[in-house]
């Protein structure tokens, strides 16, 4: 894991021990809801066998033991990590490239690896970083990551199953001077290319011998196959919040790829709550030897690497093995739209292979009233594509409110559906004006929620007009804020304008790393992502179209997430949305 500061932790794949889940209680997890979901009738998820993890972690001991003591990027240590890792993946059958990468701080290469199964349209990633820091071996740090990937590897390879999506393996290169190697991957891969990772696995750290189960991202989607193997094992798993922009899956998330992970945890130390639930030191720093000499293989709970190990199996199966049954999901987007009487509204249709192979999908809508009709372009599609789905309404549709129904038939027998809320308004215009209740803050907090502090008359931060704003961090450590606010935009108006204030004010001396951000939201949407590379005198505004929520009531939300040092301060004035 990347370190910045002597004392920041990285949250990253936490596990702390124990055998294979019961059949029972992994078969009655919930399933992964849309494009990561689990393969149709996915085979059951082999055990990893931890004696095999850690007789790579021994090699790799060795391999530090005889190149100086470290296997920093760009070292004989390095150089010899990556054949070692490269030979046993060649001989299991593997398609293994070699990528340079030449603007890593030690030219040195990434080793990407896949196998030859599922569609090549349909990928899942699986990655670690393979370098260390040049204090010690780092065995926890990445040695355990990238053992229990390469052992699921040649796992894959010895049971050759039936893949329903294209597995791709990868261990980067540079992770510690700045996630240089997986940014360099990213960045080479065309719109296209990175269209097809439907979604990136990181493994860092997954054996602190004081560890925590910490899962990236634990709520979303991506998550739940990592996340419901350790529920089969009452972990309580938390999330990832000292490895947040610190391990290889921030390059991808930065691209707009879903990303999760296991973590077991670096510098930060375990509270006394997390040690009552999973054992360990309250008080003590998750991994003690965390970029140091002592990073040996004496530095690593079996335990912990072990569930690690097995959630990543459970993880790959439930993804991308399957028996070859053919299946697709249906979702639309946004989920719901208001149209005035004599006018349309628009949604995006979207589908994906959740099993087998693509198929065409014949597009069609039910539950809509008389004088609301539904068109699709185009009216079929294989799956993995999308349609434009045009709501039209007459001028003699009833006003109301309609649940309709989206189905997708499948060539193969297989029908998926997904549901369209619609408001039918009766006319007569755009009740236009704004919208954003306070959005000067000079009347108090509300309507706005937000984190104590953050809206505040405090002259370090001046105010853009008046003499309240909202500031974000700018501690110097780590923390996390948020402002937000419920926002209902009409129907029936030309445009729509959200429009906000930004002070960006920073500590950090970087020009090319984003440490702290802001994250800026409207619903799910994430409208723009902002950090301390963007600091600059006074404020700039900043403005967004935000029609596609014309009669809906959403939420407009400020996340801002700072490290452990240098403070970066976002400060935001006078926000409005102008409908007219």
């Amino acid at each position: 894991m990347k370190r910045r500061i002597l004392t920041a932790g990285l949250a990253l794949a936490v596990v702390t021990g124990g055998m294979a889940a019961p059949t029972a209680a992994l078969a009655s997890a919930a399933p992964a809801a849309g494009v990561l979901a689990p393969a149709a009738q996915a085979l059951a998820a082999p055990d990893i066998a931890i004696a095999d993890v850690q007789a790579h972690l021994t090699q790799f001991q060795t391999i530090a033991t005889q190149n100086g003591g470290n296997r920093r990027a760009g070292s004989a240590g390095y150089t010899a990590s990556v054949a070692y890792v490269k030979t046993k993946l060649q001989a299991a059958g593997y398609t293994v490239t070699e990528q340079v990468c030449t603007d890593c701080t030690y030219r040195s290469n990434n080793l990407i690896a896949e196998w030859p199964g599922g569609p090549a349209d349909q990928v899942v990633m699986f990655g670690a970083h393979l370098d260390g820091v040049s204090a010690g071996p780092g065995i926890n740090d990445n040695a355990t990551g990238s053992a229990a990937l390469l052992e699921n590897a040649l796992v894959l390879a010895r049971q050759n199953p039936t893949m329903t999506k294209r597995v791709r393996f990868a261990w980067w290169t540079d992770e510690e001077q700045g996630l240089n190697g997986s940014d360099f991957y990213v960045r080479s891969l065309s719109a296209t290319q990175r269209g097809y990772v439907k979604g990136y696995y990181n493994f860092d750290m997954v054996g602190s011998t004081n560890g925590g189960y910490f899962i990236n991202r634990i709520t979303s989607t991506t998550a739940a196959p990592l996340k419901a193997y350790w529920d089969s094992l009452n972990i309580q798993p938390e999330e990832n919040v000292e490895g947040q922009g610190r391990s290889d899956d921030y390059s991808f998330q930065q691209a707009g790829i879903p990303t999760s992970g296991y973590a077991a945890g670096a510098s930060a130390r375990k509270t006394s709550a997390q040690a009552a639930k999973w054992g360990g030191t309250s008080g003590s720093a998750y991994d003690p030897c965390y970029h140091r000499s002592c990073d040996t293989t004496s530095n690593v709970s079996a335990t912990v690497l072990n569930r690690s190990a097995d959630g990543i199996a459970y993880a790959l199966w439930q993804l991308a093995v399957g028996t070859g049954t053919n299946d697709f999901s249906v979702a639309v987007s946004p989920t719901s739209g208001s149209v005035q009487r004599g006018a349309s509204t628009t949604a995006t249709v979207a589908t994906a292979t959740t099993g087998g192979t693509a198929q065409t999908v014949s597009l069609s809508a039910t539950g809509a009233p008389a004088g609301v009709t539904v068109s699709f372009s185009p009216s079929s599609v294989t799956s993995g594509g999308s349609a434009t789905m045009t709501v039209s309404a007459s001028a003699s549709a009833p006003v109301g409110t309609y649940t309709l129904t989206v189905t997708g038939a499948g060539s193969g027998g297989v029908s998926r559906s997904a549901s369209y809320t619609l408001t039918v308004g009766g006319g007569g215009g755009c009740a236009g004006g704004q919208v954003i209740g306070n959005g000067g803050f000079e009347s108090g907090s509300s309507p706005w929620t937000a984190s104590s502090g953050v809206i505040t008359n405090d002259t370090r931060q001046p105010a853009r007009t008046g003499s309240y704003k909202a500031w974000l961090l700018g501690y110097g450590s780590s923390r996390t804020e948020t402002l937000s606010q419920s926002v209902t935009i009409p129907a029936g108006c030309a445009s729509y304008t959200l429009s906000f204030w930004l002070h960006v004010d920073t500590a950090e001396t970087t020009t090319s790393t984003a440490y702290d951000r802001l994250v800026v939201q409207v619903g799910t949407a994430t409208l723009a992502t902002y950090s301390n590379l963007n600091a600059a005198a006074g404020y700039t505004q900043r403005s967004f179209n935000v029609a596609g929520y014309a009669g809906q009531t959403v939420t407009l939300k400020f996340t801002g997430t700072e490290d452990a040092s240098l403070q970066t301060s976002f400060v935001i004035d006078d926000v409005t949305l102008q409908a007219s």
